[in-house]
């Protein structure tokens, strides 16, 4: 597999956030988000068998283990990776830019489905498809960054009852949108959301690397 970096942190951007974490970012992504923070992602990184992988896992002796990119699913070994570790006992999430099927995914994993916004320029890669395959332990995220992405969301969350089928994460682009702002409309228009800030960032800066 092409490994980006494997590192210890703080879960910042789901239900998790708080928690310490094994980020495992594989390289590659098939999109270009205008707010991208990972782009050193796109390309590099080293290969390591499923093997390696796990050891590194293992040695920092840590539970929850996220799956990130970059986009996860590009590889065709996420998915046996995601089983070996839950076979281990870890409990793990696979970030995903919704544009890769989950279906075949292992039941077990939590999937954090990252649905994206016009202004983020990627908008109509969304495999719908997806949405009907979402569990009530998975976990759907828009990442706003204005007016337009935030009614765009509701549209989305209204149109197919989101909240109905997993919990809803709303997330201000970070340096972008105020989170004051999307916190007060959510409040009036009472959608149930939750607000999602990224939680490294306000702890390690807006640039800081996992490594």
């Amino acid at each position: 597999m092409k490994v980006s970096e494997i590192f210890l942190s703080i879960q910042g951007e789901s239900t998790y956030a708080g928690l310490p974490c094994v980020f495992i970012r594989l390289t590659g992504c098939n999109m270009r988000c205008t707010y991208c923070d990972t782009r050193y992602a796109y390309t590099g990184g080293y290969e390591r068998s499923i093997d390696e992988i796990v050891n590194a896992v293992q040695s920092y002796s840590i539970p929850l283990v996220e799956i990130t990119g970059g986009e996860p699913l590009l590889q065709a070994e996420t998915p046996m990776l995601v089983k070996r570790l839950i076979d281990m006992g870890f409990h793990v999430l696979i970030e995903t830019n919704g544009s890769m099927s989950i279906r075949g995914m292992d039941s077990r994993a939590i999937v954090i489905m990252d649905i994206k916004t016009p202004r983020s320029g990627e908008a109509d890669k969304l495999n719908v498809e997806n949405i009907g395959l979402l569990k009530k332990t998975d976990e759907v995220k828009f990442v706003i960054t204005g007016r337009e992405d935030y009614l765009w969301a509701k549209d989305m969350l209204e149109r197919y009852s989101l909240d109905k089928r997993c919990p809803v994460l709303f997330s201000p682009a970070c340096g972008v949108l105020n989170p004051d702002t999307l916190a007060s409309w959510i409040i009036k228009d009472r959608l149930p959301v939750r607000l999602n800030l990224q939680m490294h960032k306000y702890i390690f800066g807006m640039d800081k690397r996992g490594v």
